[in-house]
């Protein structure tokens, strides 16, 4: 179900991703040093050199050669600022540009759009799978009753689960083994391996033994408890031919010791010749204890056999079948509900991580703003430090040379220079202002709470409609 919501994946990684890796720098415009500047042009000897000879005349209207070097000085200077404020302006609407509110916004509404409907859908994937195993379900429970009233059975089938299950197979293991062990022991004296030939002849005759009356246990004798007269003949008969077979197996066993004692070839037909002409002719005490422990195993086998399953036949697979039907609609359903939870849950988490994204990407939008305001503000006083600085250089260079003149110096000494300010030019074409970010970021936050409480209610609803199924058949489980 998380794939339903893949336009709020993209929205929230595209919000992840990082525009505000520039670092607000004001050292960009250094001061113009005048000292420095005089080194380099050597603005108070060249201004007595040439007012030892009244240049320029006073009739000059005109900056002189050493006035327009000091200008030309800080004109480059005012031009390097300049492109300097102009790459960071550029890389500032780079950074607003990478921003892109608008393409956020629009994914913001994408994914409003469709978050309910997808949801939505989830929960429409789950009903039809939650319809037929409720169909399974139904079934087997119309089987079930069915069944009972068929057979006038008003009881709750008796069946074995989990540990009694286990129990019950481990007492059958434990009598085979146990059967197998005394029997080897009886057994041994006459077999030419010994005690471990023992051990293998009474382990066939244990399989037989035990076998024997589970068998005849599970399968034929339980049908004496069925309603059909014929049936229960059925079951009188196996019962009957049960008893019959026990003694027989054990007798023919008892007299197998006597005669295997005393023969060692020919010991099997000697048995049935015994046993054709005097069943009950055991002449020691040990052969009649090895039949009476083999027909104690015997019938403890058959009673455990007959309460494996159900006395009733049938009823076990019956009631297996219902039980199998209800766990699998209980617990899928179980599992549905739970991924509906994680599907809301996940989404409530995306929405709160774009929402706090969106409050990020607003202070950095304003950082951004107020970054490129101080760089203006920044390339203006630079500008009229430049202003002060040229004026500086031109009166060192003005009061050295009327020092030394014999004539008035030029009118345009007294006129101090104005410098030509740029005025940056910053576009607000298709940029967001503060006001209209902070109302959208309310608004599209808005938009998403209202998403996370609609998906709640689709959540629950979802759940309710899952539970409905329930409604329509009251003897189901409800989770």
């Amino acid at each position: 179900m998380g794939s339903k919501f893949e336009k709020l994946n993209k929205l929230r990684d595209s919000l992840r991703e990082s525009n505000h890796d520039f670092r607000a720098s004001t050292q960009l415009f250094n001061s113009l040093d005048p000292a420095k500047i005089d080194g380099d042009l050597d603005v108070i000897n060249r201004g007595k050199q040439r007012g030892e000879v009244n240049q320029p005349p006073k009739t000059a209207k005109n900056l002189d050669d050493v006035e327009h070097a000091i200008v030309e000085r800080v004109e480059d200077e005012k031009k390097a600022a300049h492109h300097t404020l102009e790459d960071n302006l550029q890389l500032l609407g780079g950074r607003l540009a990478g921003l892109d509110f608008e393409e956020q916004f629009g994914l913001i509404r994408q994914t409003n759009a469709a978050s309910v409907s997808d949801f939505k859908a989830s929960v429409a994937v789950g009903l039809d799978e939650l319809h037929g195993l409720r169909r399974a379900l139904n079934d087997a429970e119309k089987e079930h009753a069915w069944f009972k009233e068929k057979h006038g059975l008003v009881r709750a089938a008796r069946v074995q689960h989990g540990a009694a299950h286990i129990f019950r197979l481990s007492l059958l293991l434990f009598l085979f083994l146990v059967e197998t062990a005394m029997n080897g022991n009886f057994l041994a004296k006459g077999n030419e391996q010994g005690f471990f030939g023992g051990i293998l002849e009474a382990a066939a005759f244990s399989f037989i033994n035990i076998g024997a009356a589970l068998l005849l246990a599970v399968f034929c004798a339980r049908l004496v408890t069925h309603r059909s007269f014929f049936v229960k003949f059925v079951g009188i008969i196996s019962i009957l031919f049960y008893i019959g077979l026990a003694i027989s197996i054990n007798l023919a066993l008892a007299h197998y010791r006597e005669v295997s004692g005393s023969l060692a070839d020919g010991a099997g037909a000697e048995v049935i010749r015994n046993m054709l002409a005097n069943p009950a002719g055991l002449t020691d005490i040990k052969s009649w204890l090895l039949f009476a422990i083999g027909l104690m195993f015997s019938l403890f086998a058959f009673i455990d056999g007959w309460f494996v399953l159900d006395p009733y036949p049938g009823y076990t697979g019956v009631e297996n079948r219902l039980v199998r039907r209800r766990d699998d609609y209980i617990d899928r359903k179980k599992e549905l509900i739970e991924e509906l939870q994680d599907v809301r849950d996940d989404h409530n988490e995306k929405v709160e991580e774009i929402v706090k994204q969106l409050g990020s990407r607003r202070r950095e939008h304003r950082a951004i703003v107020d970054h490129r305001s101080r760089l203006l503000a920044l390339f203006a006083q630079h500008q009229d430090q430049l202003e002060r600085a040229c004026n500086q250089l031109l009166s060192m260079y003005r009061e050295a040379n009327i020092q030394a003149r014999t004539e008035p110096a030029p009118k345009h000494f007294g006129t101090p220079y104005k410098l030509d300010r740029i005025k940056p030019y910053v576009t607000g074409e298709r940029e967001w202002n503060e006001g209209h970010v902070g109302a959208s970021i309310r608004q599209a936050q808005e938009e998403l709470n209202e998403q996370v409480r609609l998906i709640g209610q689709e959540c629950e609803r979802g759940i309710e409609q899952y539970r409905d199924l329930d409604k329509l058949h009251p003897d189901s489980v409800n989770v």
